[in-house]
C-alpha cells in the first residue's frame, strides 16, 4: 500500500472528511482493520485565506509547493491537495516534487464522463467559479462544458462556504438556498452539478439535489484509495 500525502487545513472541516473518507474507503476495499497509510500536513487556513482575498496567488503557490516537498520528504508516495480552490496553483506543486500529484479534476471528470454527461453546473468558491483554472481544465482536457450560477448567486455560494461551512455551521436555510441555485443550473441545461468546494459535501448530499451530484471530496478520496492500492 502506498502512502498518501495530504495537504490539508483548507478548511480543517473538509480535511477531516478526507481522512475519514480515505480510511473508510480502504477498509471497504480490504476489510478487517485496514485503513489508508497517510501523512497529513495541516496548513493554517487564516493565512491562506488572506492570500486568496489579496490575490497573492504566487505566494500561495510557494506555500503549497513547500508543503508538497515536506510530504515527499516524510515518505509520501503521491500528493493529494484537500481543497478545490488551491488547485489554481497545482502547477507549482507538480513542479516542486518528484512524486505524482493527484489532481481533483481528474476523478471528477471521469465520473461525469462515466455518467454520460457533457454539460454540468459548478458550485464552489468565487475563485473556482469565476476564474478559469478549474473550468478550463474540465473543458479543454476532458471535454466537459461547465456552467456557473449568476453573479448574485455565486456571491451567496461563496459567502456560505466561508462564513458557515468552513466553521462547521450547517444550516437548513443555506441548504435550501443551494437547492434553489442548483435548480437554476438545471434550467440552464446542466445534467449534473459539481460540488466544487470540499466543504459543500457537509451541506449538500445527493438526496438534497434535483440534479445528480458529483462530490469532489468523495471522488478525490476514492481516487486516492485506488492509487494507493496500485502496484
Amino acid at each position: 500500500m502506498k502512502t498518501i500525502g495530504m495537504i490539508g487545513g483548507m478548511s480543517w472541516e473538509s480535511s477531516a472528511e478526507y481522512y475519514t473518507g480515505i480510511s473508510r474507503g480502504m477498509k471497504a476495499r480490504l476489510g478487517g482493520h485496514n485503513n489508508g497509510r497517510s501523512i497529513l500536513l495541516t496548513l493554517n487556513f487564516e493565512e491562506i485565506k488572506q492570500m486568496q482575498s489579496e490575490g497573492r496567488w504566487q505566494e500561495a503557490g510557494v506555500v503549497m509547493a513547500d508543503a508538497a516537498r515536506r510530504l515527499q520528504s516524510a515518505g509520501a508516495d503521491f500528493v493529494v491537495l484537500c481543497t478545490n480552490t488551491m488547485h489554481k496553483v497545482a502547477q507549482d506543486i507538480e513542479a516542486a516534487i518528484d512524486i505524482p500529484f493527484l489532481h481533483i479534476v481528474t476523478p471528477t471528470a471521469a465520473a461525469i464522463s462515466a455518467a454520460g454527461f457533457n454539460r454540468v453546473g459548478l458550485l464552489g468558491t468565487a475563485f473556482t467559479m469565476e476564474q478559469d483554472f478549474y473550468r478550463r481544465r474540465m473543458e479543454d482536457v476532458h471535454g466537459i462544458e461547465v456552467v456557473v450560477p449568476p453573479a448574485r448567486e455565486r456571491e451567496r455560494v461563496h459567502q456560505i462556504i466561508y462564513e458557515r461551512l468552513c466553521h462547521g455551521d450547517i444550516r437548513p436555510e443555506d441548504r435550501r438556498e443551494y437547492q434553489d441555485i442548483i435548480g437554476g443550473l438545471q434550467a440552464e441545461g446542466a445534467q449534473g452539478v459539481i460540488l466544487g468546494c470540499t466543504e459543500i459535501t457537509l451541506l449538500v448530499k445527493p438526496e438534497h439535489s434535483s440534479l445528480p451530484v458529483f462530490d469532489t471530496t468523495r471522488l478525490h478520496c476514492e481516487a486516492a484509495v485506488e492509487m494507493a492500492l496500485q502496484p
